[in-house]
């Protein structure tokens, strides 16, 4: 009886701990299940600005375009935001500006557009808000603002408000007694330089300021006293520097190609090949203002894609063009995803991509882009 009872004992020993050791497991398994679920993030209808925020990267957060994101609070790629500051990441609803818009007839107050205007300042100008600047002119966050505009401001605008300073400028015009036409390659400081002046010296004498953007065709003054603004057109040059070079040609070539594949207007591969040529002078850059490159001087840090993925001029040209086949998705917003974009001014299609400070600069290409395009297309 005691080596029956050893036996049955020694056998229910073996028996249970295989069983124990098999349950545990299983419910481990259940356990680990639910901690793959990943919950996606609703963007809010506004959000405050925290240290270290920039542009591209509260929009990725939120799944939304940098250039959306722009767009909806009137700031431009230059602009820099602070901690604290509130920004829009909802589109707006267009029912609530068009009913806004019934009360923005009394403004008596208007601005005048100038290169480097955003809405967002304007109405920080006047002391009045964005929404109120849409309303008063029956625009939306979508819309494009271009030089010589005229916008009404409503709030309570002072006679400081109204920038009478293009007079004194202007009364102060000495002619230009040597002048420099930019290539590419060209700096502000390169050319002081060369012509033993200095960079404040040309600033002034220009009209110009540490933002602004010089291109290939543009005539800048060397010598002289302070000219008008008015008197450096660059429409004038571009008819000389018409004819592309080498590789010039082939950027033009390769834009005209990748239009054609992807079924687009002859509009809209004029745009392109202006846009390059005012970007880089149609010359695919491995440098640029900020962190700018390539042939359209996309930036990696607003979301146009990594640096190689920039300087793939292919790439470049297809994420420009942008629509269903575009190689960052909904990340950026090219040409054919502006609304109306066909409708627009030529000048102001380009602006509504690049959102440039210069919105005025592409059209003074328009009239070459189309020979280009007849050349090499």
């Amino acid at each position: 009886m005691p080596a029956a009872v050893i036996g049955a004992l020694a056998g229910t020993l073996l028996t249970a701990p295989a069983e124990a050791a098999t349950a545990p497991n299983a419910v481990e398994r259940q356990r680990s299940t639910p901690l793959r679920l990943v919950p996606a993030q609703v963007p809010p209808a506004n959000y405050a600005v925290q240290p270290g925020d920039t542009i591209s990267a509260i929009a990725s957060r939120f799944g939304l375009r940098t250039a959306d994101v722009l767009v909806w609070n009137g700031l431009s790629w230059r602009s820099v935001i602070y901690p604290g500051q509130t920004l829009i990441l909802q589109a707006p609803i267009v029912a609530a500006a068009t009913s806004a818009a019934a009360p923005a007839a009394p403004a008596a107050t208007v601005h005048a557009v100038v290169a480097g205007d955003t809405i967002y300042a304007i109405a920080q100008k006047y002391g009045t808000t964005v929404d109120a600047v849409f309303a008063a002119n029956g625009l939306t966050r979508a819309s494009v603002i271009y030089p010589g505009q005229t916008l009404a401001v409503s709030g309570a605008a002072t006679p400081v408000a109204v920038a009478p300073a293009a007079a004194p400028v202007t009364a102060v015009a000495p002619a230009v007694t040597a002048t420099h036409t930019v290539v590419a390659g060209d700096t502000l400081f390169g050319i002081a330089q060369k012509y033993g002046t200095t960079t404040p010296a040309l600033f002034a004498l220009n009209g110009l300021d540490a933002s602004s953007i010089i291109y290939p065709g543009q005539t800048i003054g060397v010598q002289g006293a302070v000219a008008a603004p008015a008197a450096a057109p660059a429409a004038a040059p571009a008819a000389a520097t018409s004819t592309l070079d080498a590789e010039q040609a082939a950027n033009a070539a390769l834009i005209i190609r990748i239009g054609r594949e992807l079924g687009v207007s002859d509009r809209a591969i004029a745009i392109a090949l202006a846009t390059g040529m005012v970007e880089s002078g149609l010359r695919n850059l491995d440098w640029g203002d900020r962190d700018s490159l390539g042939i359209f001087q996309q930036r990696p840090s607003t979301g146009w894609g990594a640096p190689e993925q920039i300087m793939d001029a292919d790439r470049s040209t297809r994420v420009f063009y942008g629509g269903p086949s575009d190689p960052n998705g909904h990340m950026t917003r090219g040409l054919l995803d502006i609304p109306g974009w066909e409708s627009m001014a030529f000048t102001d299609a380009a602006q509504a991509v690049q959102i440039s400070a210069y919105p005025d600069k592409y059209g003074q290409w328009e009239a070459q882009a189309y020979s280009w395009l007849a050349l090499h297309g």
